[in-house]
């Protein structure tokens, strides 16, 4: 036997294969399944209670009576050898296909199989026929890629092997003799064919009456026939969840067998893109009939956190996730012009400043640095003299921002942006109140979470929890953290709704309920920001070009960024947290 090289049976005991890891959105629904073989484990008892039945009478009739080796049809398969002058793979129990599938190389030789029929006998020795079929049944390949009846029911049916029809067991037990040729995906005559023999060897076996197979037969299919394959709508959102999952497993996501239960929100991630594209398509527009040599789309990118905990409900990195999977909202780092100002005001309220505080917006020059005198310049050119902070927030005048900056410190506006969520290294001088500092759109638009959220700031979060073979091993715990005073935070919220009632934010007004936020726009128009708060949401928008080109003249937060922002918050609103 040695010579022979028969394998070890143990590792048949201990089967543990790789699994599939499922990831779900927020109503529980499979978006994503990560594999390397796509298998998803499960109990005989969460199948389909006559789905192991329906296997043995197509593939293995007398598997409770044999011991491994049906000898009967071991010359049945003989016999249609010799006849035909070629080698077929007949005659195998289902005992003798775990052995192969699990121990031994596909080859047709008559040494393999030998080698199948001694390992099926001692399988059959050490293991029960429920262990057997257990294996069998979640090792088998059905097609399609998938392998095992859970997988299977998902790929052919989008539902799980315990919700399938007995006209959907059948015709899932008629797929192992030949997966590609019975495939009701692309031969559903020959699936049907093959369905109907399924029904009957279950009828003359006793597993169904007569009548049961007609009616399963004649029932309808709901195959998922154009609905399969990975949806590039949820492309940058799912790539953030499988880096943070993997970081948290430890191990890939192909072998972890991991479900990942995510805050993603389809109907509001589908808005969000068709926001992102439209809004995309006409700034392109207007730049093309401004230089008609210009073919320039630029890219763009938003995110949707509930205002109230965090959660990420979309996230949109890009025009077209195929096209470019770069993630803008999350990898991108922007300079974020006036969308930093809210930082140095609420740090001015926090230190004693009020809405209807008086602060300069009159030409200013600063000596020192490396650049000589700074002379800091309103985005219109004008200056508007005294104005109160409330007004000069809503109007985004940069030189009272600088002037209210140099009252308030340098290190008070670091440390109030440092406790709204704001990691990026912040310049230690006054260029940081019209927003020299490097953000990624999501950081930005969670930091904003404190102004309505009664000064708390709560890092964002994209997973609710993950289950490793049935046991919950990592849950959201996010981190929360008092940025202001709720006062500080309340009167920094009336202000934000200030600059859509009264300021550079008026495209966004026209929602139900109480809207506000802060445009930006950086130096040359290469950048386009936006980010406010309805209903329960906080959404971020980005607009710019990946090579840091101008966006175009007249293109700025107000006029590019916020009508996305408002498309896709009209859709979003009304949605409730849970």
């Amino acid at each position: 036997m040695k010579s022979l090289q028969i394998p070890d049976i143990r590792t048949v005991a201990n089967y543990q294969p790789a699994e599939a890891s499922i990831i779900y959105d927020r109503h529980g629904r499979v978006i994503e399944r990560v594999f390397a073989e796509n298998r998803t484990v499960v109990e005989l008892e969460a199948m389909h209670e006559l789905l192991p039945d329906a296997f043995v009478a197509a593939e293995d009739g007398r598997f409770y009576e044999h011991k491994g080796l049906d000898f009967i049809s071991v010359m049945r398969a003989l016999v249609v050898n010799l006849k035909s002058g070629r080698k077929s793979q007949g005659g195998s129990t289902i005992t003798q296909q775990v052995a192969r599938g699990l121990l031994l190389s596909p080859e047709k030789t008559y040494i393999r199989k030998f080698k199948e029929a001694i390992l099926a006998w001692r399988i059959d020795t050490l293991l029960t026929k429920k262990e057997i079929l257990y294996i069998y049944l979640n090792q088998i390949y059905l097609g399609e890629g998938a392998f095992g009846v859970e997988a299977a029911s998902q790929v052919y049916f989008g539902k799980s092997a315990s919700q399938l029809t007995l006209g959907e067991v059948a015709l899932l037990a008629g797929l192992p003799q030949a997966p590609t040729r019975y495939s009701p995906l692309k031969h559903l005559d020959r699936a049907r064919a093959r369905q109907r023999y399924v029904l009957n060897r279950m009828a003359d076996d006793g597993y169904i009456t007569p009548d049961k197979a007609r009616v399963a037969y004649i029932s309808k299919l709901n195959l998922r026939a154009g609905k399969r394959g990975f949806d590039p709508v949820n492309g940058y959102y799912l790539d953030v969840v499988k880096k943070q999952a993997t970081e948290i497993l430890g191990r890939p996501l192909q072998e972890a067998g991991a479900r990942i239960y995510t805050h993603l929100d389809p109907k509001l991630q589908k808005s969000a893109t068709q926001a992102v594209v439209s809004g995309l398509r006409s700034a392109g527009v207007r730049q093309a009939l401004r230089d008609v040599n210009s073919r320039r789309i630029p890219q763009g990118a938003l995110v949707c956190i509930e205002r109230s905990n965090g959660r990420v409900r979309a996230l949109v990195g890009g025009a077209d996730y195929f096209a470019s999977p770069f993630n803008r909202a999350v990898q991108a780092k922007r300079p974020a012009g006036s969308i930093f100002k809210p930082f140095v005001f609420a740090a001015a309220l926090q230190d004693g400043w009020k809405p209807l505080s008086i602060i300069s917006d009159a030409p200013l020059s600063i000596s020192g640095g490396k650049h000589g005198v700074w002379q800091p310049k309103n985005y219109s050119g004008t200056y508007h003299g005294d104005t109160t902070l409330k007004n000069a927030l809503a109007n985004s005048y940069n030189v009272a921002a600088v002037r209210l900056m140099q009252n308030v410190g340098v290190k008070r506006v670091h440390a109030m942006a440092d406790a709204s969520g704001i990691t990026a290294k912040m310049p230690p001088d006054l260029s940081l109140a019209l927003g020299t500092v490097d953000v990624s759109l999501l950081e930005i638009t969670a930091a904003y979470g404190p102004f309505v959220n009664s000064g708390i700031y709560t890092e964002p979060s994209f997973i609710r929890r993950i289950v490793v073979e049935d046991k919950e091993l990592w849950r959201e715990s996010p981190m929360r953290v008092q940025a202001m005073t709720p006062r500080t935070a309340l009167n920094m919220e009336a202000m934000l709704e200030e600059v859509v009632t009264n300021g550079t934010g008026k495209r966004a007004g026209g929602l139900p309920g109480a809207t506000g936020g802060k445009t930006g726009t950086t130096d040359k128009n290469r950048d386009a920001w936006f980010v406010g708060f309805n209903g329960n949401y906080i959404s971020g928008v980005w607009v710019g070009h990946d090579l840091n080109q101008t966006l175009g003249d007249k293109e700025n937060g107000g006029r590019t960024a916020v009508p996305i922002w408002r498309d896709f918050m009209a859709e979003a609103r009304g949605g409730s947290a849970r």
